[in-house]
């Protein structure tokens, strides 16, 4: 049964996600990450395989697909 750890929701719906990740000083995106959203606050949750699987790719056993450009503003 999925519970939310940020608000405690108990309902989620499955989705594929991107997320960006701050990696040895750089910005990392990963496409299309199976996860669990919660439907309260949209809080997202990944399972331990997907984890482990995102951890592997972000440190060296995977090649990207491929490069963005990334705008960066100071505020």
């Amino acid at each position: 049964m999925f519970k939310c750890e940020v608000c405690g929701g108990t309902h989620a719906r499955q989705e594929m996600v991107d997320e960006v990740f701050h990696i040895d000083g750089r910005y990392v995106l990963v496409e299309h990450i199976p996860a669990s959203v919660c439907l309260h606050c949209g809080e997202k949750t990944f399972s331990r395989e997907t984890a482990e699987g995102v951890r592997r790719m972000l440190h060296g056993e995977a090649k990207p697909s491929h490069s963005l450009s990334l705008e960066v503003f100071a505020y």
